[in-house]
């Protein structure tokens, strides 16, 4: 078979490595619009379950990754001037840019064609190709090329965030609260080298405004981040993206979903196909755990249009506890006036249960009660359990309603 993949990522890469594996015959070019060790971005999140799964489709790649991971297995969280701390699962992280010299190396070693600076804008562009995988992004070209089909919906997120790196190395997930003069300002920072460490803030519009954010240079914006988060940075400075004209990259999350992921031979893989709130530290996983299963969908049909069918309908399933994660995941932080007021134990605890379709209807106090009593009876952990995905589908159901 003859495959093209545009774009470069962790889930295009990990795909031609699969497919290679499956049968050496297959002809794979990876198409990557920018040169050779530049990416966005700084590090990336997974668990222990993922490293399970690289190992059975490829051990070499997967040894590599772990090999150049860091491992955590605490939570912080700064509130003001509060501390707590939760031990919970071991998390790994791994600069990006790792990540993909792992999978490019890996690929090209299998026979596969990694081009860079391959820009492709249409699908007339591509060679001949009995598969065209479009793994180019939330904004991908060959998607929007033909857009009524695909039927992408894009969903805004309310708050501001921005992805930046610190020289201060996290020790622990962390979580930094600060309360500014205009609202509420947060960081998530986890560590993916012994050198450096990624930092995502948020904020709502508002505070964003008020604190000159939205008119701020990028050094001047992180000079004021690094004066307010002072503390929880160790006095260590932020790190950019450079870009050209100075300016810095506060964006609004894009949650999108697809009515249908292929057409023809073109099919949509990772943030082309669906994005998850990055709050949940899934995108990554997800992507990848894409590519195995159109791996495996085309190993177990022999016919391309069955074989996409196949992977969307497992996909689509596998993503739907997730997906609901992410937006009360989301929803949490745009309410966070609802939380920050806990006690520390509190408020983290429930930032653990943020995922719970429940909690949004529920006074906080009384849900941190019953979450505690649930610990202690397995009565209500089965009720906890049963309720949450009915609460989860009833809602879901309206919201379609509205829309329609």
């Amino acid at each position: 078979m003859k495959v093209a993949c545009v774009g470069g990522g962790p889930a295009a890469l990990y795909l031609s490595i699969l497919l290679k594996r499956q049968d050496p015959s297959h002809d794979i070019t990876v198409h990557e619009r920018n040169p050779a060790g530049s990416t966005y971005g700084w590090g990336v999140t997974y668990w222990g379950g993922l490293l399970e799964k690289l190992r059975a489709g490829d051990p070499e790649s997967a040894r590599a990754i772990s090999e150049h991971s860091v491992r955590w297995s605490d939570g912080i969280a700064y509130v003001g001037d509060r501390t707590t701390v939760n031990h919970g699962d071991e998390g790994h992280g791994i600069g990006r840019h790792r990540l993909l010299d792992i999978l490019a190396t890996r690929a090209r070693s299998l026979g596969v064609r990694v081009e860079f600076e391959s820009e492709i804008t249409d699908a007339a562009q591509l060679p001949d190709a009995d598969l065209v995988v479009a793994g180019d992004g939330v904004r991908s070209v060959l998607r929007e090329r033909h857009a009524d089909h695909y039927g992408a919906e894009v969903a805004l997120g309310r708050n501001k965030y921005i992805w930046l790196g610190t020289t201060k190395v996290f020790d622990s997930f962390t979580f930094a609260f600060v309360e500014s003069a205009h609202g509420w300002i947060w960081c998530y920072g986890y560590r993916f080298s012994d050198e450096r460490s990624t930092c995502v803030f948020e904020c709502s519009p508002e505070t964003w405004t008020g604190l000159g954010l939205h008119e701020a240079s990028e050094a001047e914006g992180l000079a004021l981040l690094e004066r307010l988060f002072a503390g929880p940075l160790d006095g260590h400075r932020l790190i950019g993206r450079a870009q050209s004209d100075g300016s810095a990259q506060w964006l609004n999350f894009r949650t999108l979903t697809n009515r249908t992921w292929h057409r023809g031979n073109v099919v949509l893989l990772g943030d082309a196909a669906h994005t998850t709130h990055y709050s949940i530290g899934a995108g990554t996983t997800l992507a990848l755990e894409d590519a195995m299963a159109l791996a495996g969908a085309l190993r177990g049909n022999p016919e391309l249009a069955p074989a996409l069918a196949s992977y969307e309908r497992e996909r689509r399933s596998a993503l739907l506890s997730v997906q609901s994660a992410a937006r009360y995941s989301a929803q949490w932080y745009e309410n966070l006036p609802r939380y920050i007021g806990l006690d520390p134990a509190q408020m983290f605890a429930l930032l653990g249960q943020r995922h719970s379709p429940l909690l949004p209807h529920i006074p906080p106090q009384l849900y941190y009660r019953i979450d505690r009593a649930a610990e202690q009876l397995e009565p209500l952990r089965r009720m906890k359990r049963w309720l949450g995905p009915r609460v989860a589908r009833t809602l879901h159901g309206r919201a379609q309603a509205s829309r329609d």
